[in-house]
């Protein structure tokens, strides 16, 4: 029996027991309120419903859950047993490959065999794959009627089947909330072990304020002293993500805040403002594309224009000014919802007094939002620094210690993809490079998460 089958048939018992439980109940209430016991109902007849539901799957589901580890060794373990096994290989990884093309011709994978050993296990491998999955789906049929059945035995006016049902839910919110913590808890530890692995090979000293990268060298065999020196990462990411993404995003994003709050009619707000966030919704490699293929070579030419030699086709402007495009919804996003919360009096106060609209703006609406607008742009450079496709495709891969803009530099991200790419040594400092800049890129972000997300808070409660 299929999976899906099991399910479905499962589920059809589900609904049988939902649909019971609830007949039952209503019956035995309306028997209840009859007889003048008011007082002994306790929970509406669907909680009861709910109940018997939850009986008769759950303990099928988890034992279905559990099942499906379990079925392939015991699976594995009858073919070997089988005569037509007793000719395999002793090597292991000989053993392996035909056992699996094995599998894979008996579940339909693979139409045919390369090794003729492969084609003996075939069917003992059906044989076995079908008494193990009737097995296993007998089993979780018996587990769902002894569940439903215990559960429908409980059944009365007077029994708290909403209690039980709502802790349940509760459970289940919990957990699915203790998922995001425990992966983040998981993601930090796995950075601190590998991050600790690394310094046991490199100087943190020499990392954090070395001037020359070059992990290529330290495979090589060239030894990891001036090899790992991430400072022109550092200044390359802030460099394109956090001074010229920003000084394009900043601005464009606050002008058409202030353009759409305070100026555009109804009408014009309605199509520009999703318009606007439809930037946020544009794949990020496909920025990267319009970066490489023509905002980086127009660049290029007007600098070698203007008498700038030596001007990069992969340059930290490009990557900076297109990333700063990407990143004016956010700003703006931000900037419109702080400006839209200050208090109408305070306008209206500003143009009592004789203020212009334009003054208004300027010498009001700016300073009372700024903390909300100064935690967007925290919020928009801890996006930027996080940025990888565009750094790759627009900005290139050198490391270079270098103020112009014009010139190639690289990323704390882009470095990290390109340790992490191919085949690599997890015992070797050029790859555990990328954990140890993992650790640096998540402490920044989360330090102007943290930030911004306050200054964002005090600003709300400010006008509250």
């Amino acid at each position: 029996m299929t999976g899906p089958a099991i399910l479905l048939l499962l589920a059809g018992l589900g609904a049988i027991a939902w649909v019971s439980a609830r007949t039952r109940a209503l019956r035995l209430q309306t028997v209840a309120r009859a007889s003048g016991r008011r007082d002994a109902v306790h929970s509406l007849p669907g909680y009861h419903g709910w109940y018997v539901a939850l009986w008769t799957l759950i303990p099928a589901a988890i034992f279905l859950a559990v099942w499906a580890n379990v079925a392939p060794g015991l699976v594995t373990q009858s073919v070997l047993s089988d005569p037509a096994a007793q000719s395999l290989p002793a090597d292991a990884f000989s053993r392996a490959s035909v056992l699996g093309e094995a599998r894979a011709i008996a579940t339909g994978s693979q139409a045919g065999a390369f090794n003729p050993q492969s084609q003996a296990l075939v069917e003992p491998y059906r044989t076995a794959t079908t008494k193990y999955g009737v097995a296993g789906a007998v089993l979780a049929l018996l587990l769902a009627f002894a569940g439903g059945a215990y559960a429908f035995t409980r059944v009365r006016p007077d029994f708290r089947a909403r209690t039980r049902v709502e802790r349940l839910v509760m459970g289940t919110l919990l957990v699915a909330s203790l998922i995001a913590i425990i992966t983040t808890l998981g993601i930090v530890a796995s950075l601190l072990w590998e991050s600790f692995r690394f310094f046991s090979m490199v100087n943190p000293v020499d990392f954090l304020f070395g001037l020359k990268w070059s992990p290529q060298s330290a495979a090589m065999g060239y030894g990891n002293e001036d090899a790992f020196g991430a400072v022109p990462l550092f200044w390359g990411t802030i460099f394109i993500g956090a001074i010229i993404a920003m000084v394009v995003a900043i601005p464009l994003g606050l002008m058409s805040a202030i353009y759409l709050t305070q100026y555009a009619s109804p009408t014009v707000r309605k199509w520009m403002k999703p318009t606007l966030e439809m930037l946020a919704g544009v794949p990020t490699v496909v920025y990267g594309y319009f970066a490489a293929l023509t905002i980086a070579p127009a660049l290029r030419d007007f600098a070698v224009a203007i008498g700038i030699h030596g001007a990069s086709s992969e340059s930290a402007l490009a990557a900076g000014l297109v990333m700063g495009v990407m990143i004016i919804p956010f700003v703006s996003s931000m900037a419109d919802d702080s400006i839209a919360a200050v208090p109408q009096s305070m306008r209206d106060g500003s143009l009592a007094m004789g203020a212009t609209t334009s003054e208004t703006i300027r010498k009001v609406l700016i300073p009372a939002a700024l903390p909300g607008v100064v935690g967007g742009v925290l919020l928009a450079v801890s996006r930027a620094i996080g940025e990888t496709m565009i750094v790759v495709m627009a900005a290139g891969l050198a490391a270079n210690l270098t103020a112009n803009p014009f010139a190639s530099v690289t990323t704390v991200t882009t470095q990290i993809v390109q340790l992490l790419t191919g085949d690599q040594e997890f015992d070797s400092a050029k790859t555990l490079a990328a954990f140890a800049l993992g650790l640096v890129l998540f402490i920044v972000t989360l330090l102007l998460n943290i930030v911004a997300l306050r200054v964002v808070k005090k600003y709300r409660e400010a006008y509250e």
